[in-house]
């Protein structure tokens, strides 16, 4: 059992080394032995009895900054005195003249001895200077000492900074925080034994290695204590208790130790002696006469190597299977840099093939939507193009209002010009045809918008495509990209023109007779209608406003005094006496014979001129007051008694206010039964002083009835026809630029990377591979090799 413990050991140390110095860190969670203690604990000395040398650094403050990785290996001696069971045999003379036995390796200066002991300490300060600096900070690099000896036994020991609580000297201020977070990151591993040192002449309750061991182990099933400077406890008390573990139960139990005492130290008293020493205080000491074979540094070390090698055997089936998961991972990664090899003409054709293929399939399953690299955060690819589609375009015309930019005054002009110098019986058609074209020309820059979008969009998914393998090669990932741009920009052209030749196909015919055309007859059917309703809500509201002054009046004639509501009636009748002399005067100028549409049909009814008055507010726009104050929806058929034709009457023109159009009102898409509008006040417009019709100077231009009419006609009309074509390009639109961009670029990426890049003189260009990637493959490549032969140095035991 010894020697399978001494080649389990051994085995433990090859892996440390050889992960150690490829790695830099124990990925493995490899067994071993950590010493932790507070500052003055005698940690050290602990150490260096085992050893039985002196060989660790001494001074004031923290003098162990970095972690030492101690492996003490057991060589067979020139005098065959290997020790044995029951005691550690300490050379009496120099290494020098006992045949040189023991020694010393560091990993950082492979292949150097150092039999002097004194040169090893002065290694251990020069090598922790030169990390961490001279400062008295710590650093979390370790140092890898080898002691090779015959008077030692196989042990794996990592000696840890000392906890401190108060920054001495150029210390960093958080320099407890910074040793409590190195200690547990150490103490904190399932494959870590704690040797917990504590002195025995502070109360264990204030222990904080025992307090920090107590965190990551809390049962203490790995948790080895040792008691040191029982000799200096006060007289009359002892730690029998402790190490019996009556006070602080430890499964692995308490070691009790005498160390040499400073002025043994300063006195270079000999190891030999020391601990000689150590074996005659536990023997003749009262309290602990009876436990002395389980007390003192030679049961300890022995403890520690018999633990150590029962540890080792029970977590090395674990470490393979660990071993096992880390190189799968490493081979993963490595699969991902690439390690295809070319060599020769030939081989370079058939890699830059497959990248080329591999990117022009990435393109097109990121449109399609079948990538495997989907992204889950944000949309991209295809599902970002049809957002373009859906909602960037189609809101974008949903916004355009198609009478926004047309006032009153620009309809009207607009209807005198299509008439030349002739009076007109009826709405002249010219007029809607010179106002509706312009408005379909707004639809093209969001159109236009659309195709530069898309086009964003593709150069963005282009820009995405690759693996890692690819990013190998970074000027033929440059290439690629290239190519793909140019071809994207080259359909960037015939996708816009085309986008622009439907809305001018749009504007070059006007087409009346479309079956979702609202009509002449309708539109009129509508205004009449709403103007209809609303003198049926004015009479309402004026016939409540009268029952209300009345019933005002009563109550106040009741109280017997004359109320400001009596003057402000008396006031508002007067008011209304103009208004409804001109209503009268309205109803007299009507024409008696029926009036006759452009359609050749009789109207039935004459049309009701709108009050004219010279106050209220005349800045509502026609759209604000029709959706906005009048929310009834009115029938688009005729009136009772009317017929489906609708016609404009003749009247009398005369001043009244100037009512704007709102570019406020909401857009709508085309209705077969659209929502019809109230009809307007005739409005005052502002003077135009280069309009050439003669008016006065404090009475501008205004609508009359008549205009009024045919301007909200000729508004509704417009609004009509361009909702019908809004809706013919919202669905053109798109299905142009999939087909002449988006479409077109999927079938033909691959030939024009093909037909632009594989050329035999590029290849060498092109597959110029990053510096940056190559040191992460041969990175990877080595990381791989250390588990393997990892694998290989634990399969020789199990």
């Amino acid at each position: 059992m010894a020697a399978l413990g001494e080649d389990l050991l051994g085995v433990v140390n090859r892996l440390q080394d050889l992960v150690f110095n490829t790695i830099g860190n124990d990925s493995l969670d490899l067994p071993q032995i950590v010493v932790v203690g507070s500052q003055s604990s005698g940690k050290s000395s602990v150490l260096e009895n085992i050893v039985g040398r002196d060989f660790l650094p001494r001074g004031s403050g923290i003098v162990t900054r970095r972690p030492l990785i101690l492996q003490l290996i057991n060589v067979p001696s020139e005098r065959d005195d290997k020790p044995g069971d029951d005691e550690i045999h300490v050379p009496h003379t120099p290494a020098s003249v006992a045949g040189q036995e023991e020694w010393g390796e560091f990993n950082h200066i492979p292949g150097q001895r150092f039999y002097d002991f004194a040169s090893v300490r002065r290694e251990i300060e020069n090598e922790t200077t030169r990390i961490a600096g001279s400062n008295k900070g710590i650093n979390r690099q370790p140092i890898n000492l080898k002691i090779y000896s015959p008077h030692v036994l196989s042990l794996t020991l990592v000696d840890l900074p000392g906890l401190t609580k108060v920054p001495i000297g150029d210390q960093p201020t958080d320099i407890e925080k910074q040793t409590r977070n190195l200690i547990s990151e150490y103490i904190a591993k399932p494959n870590s034994i704690i040797l917990a040192v504590s002195p025995a002449n502070v109360d264990i309750v204030n222990s904080e290695a025992l307090k920090l061991a107590r965190h990551v182990d809390p049962v203490g099933k790995r948790t080895i204590g040792v008691l040191t400077k029982i000799d200096l406890m006060d007289h009359g008390t002892n730690a029998l208790d402790i190490l019996s573990g009556r006070v602080y139960p430890l499964k692995l139990g308490f070691i009790g130790v005498v160390n040499r005492s400073q002025q043994d130290i300063q006195g270079n008293k000999p190891m030999s002696e020391a601990l000689a020493s150590e074996r005659e205080f536990f023997r003749m000491h009262p309290a602990y006469r009876n436990i002395a074979p389980r007390c003192g540094t030679q049961f300890l070390a022995k403890t520690l190597n018999t633990t150590l090698m029962g540890h080792i055997r029970e977590k090395l089936p674990d470490i393979k299977a660990r071993l096992n998961t880390l190189m799968g991972q490493t081979q993963q990664e490595l699969a991902s840099y690439g390690t295809d090899s070319f060599t020769g003409k030939e081989h370079r054709g058939s890699l830059i093939l497959s990248l080329m293929t591999r990117f022009a399939t990435s393109f097109i399953s990121s449109i399609d939507g079948t990538s495997s690299e989907i992204s889950t955060k944000d949309l991209c690819g295809g599902a970002r193009i049809y957002y373009i589609f859906n909602s960037v375009f189609g809101n974008s015309l949903d916004t355009i209002d198609p009478t926004q930019n047309l006032s009153a005054l620009d309809i009207r002009t607009a209807i005198r010009n299509s008439t030349g110098p002739r009076p007109s019986l009826f709405v002249p058609e010219l007029a809607f045809d010179l106002l509706v074209k312009p408005q379909i020309k707004l639809l093209e820059v969001p159109s236009q918008r659309c195709v530069e979008l898309v086009y964003e969009e593709l150069i963005k998914i282009c820009h995405t495509c690759g693996s890692n393998e690819l990013a190998r090669y970074p000027r033929l990932q440059g290439k690629l990209i290239e190519v793909v741009s140019d071809l994207l920009r080259e359909r960037l052209g015939p996708a816009s023109n085309y986008v622009e030749s439907l809305i001018s196909i749009q504007r070059a015919y006007i087409n009346t007779n479309h079956p979702n055309f609202l009509g002449a007859a309708a539109a009129m059917s509508n205004v009449m209608q709403d103007k209809h309703d609303k003198e049926k809500r004015v009479a309402a509201a004026e016939e409540k406003r009268k029952r209300d002054a009345r019933r005002r009046k009563e109550l106040n004639g009741v109280n017997g005094a004359e109320t400001p509501e009596d003057g402000e009636e008396e006031e508002h009748q007067q008011s209304v006496l103009p208004i409804r002399s001109g209503v009268q005067k309205s109803k007299e100028s009507r024409s008696m014979s029926p009036a006759v549409g452009r359609d050749g049909h009789r109207l039935q009814h004459s049309i009701t001129a709108p009050n004219g008055t010279s106050g209220g507010s005349g800045r509502d726009s026609f759209l604000n007051y029709f959706f906005g104050k009048e929310n009834g929806a009115a029938s688009a058929g005729a009136l009772p008694g009317q017929s489906a034709a609708g016609g404009l009457p003749g009247g009398s023109r005369h001043v009244s206010q100037n009512l704007e159009p709102s570019i406020s009102a909401s857009l709508r898409r085309p209705d077969t039964n659209p929502r019809p509008l109230s009809m307007p006040e005739p409005v005052e417009e502002p003077d135009y002083s280069d309009s050439g019709f003669p008016h006065d100077e404090h009475a501008p231009p205004a609508l009359t009835e008549r205009e009024a009419l045919e301007t909200e006609l000729i508004r509704r009309l417009i609004s009509s026809y361009f909702n019908i074509v809004r809706e013919s390009i919202a669905d053109q639109v798109p299905k142009a630029v999939m087909h002449l961009l988006v479409n077109h670029s999927k079938d033909v990426v691959q030939n024009r990377l093909v037909s632009e890049l594989y050329r035999e003189g590029l290849f060498e260009e092109l597959l110029y591979e990053d510096d940056a990637v190559r040191e992460e493959r041969e990175k990877c490549e080595k990381l791989l090799g250390t588990y393997r032969e990892a694998a290989k140095i634990v399969g020789e035991v199990l």
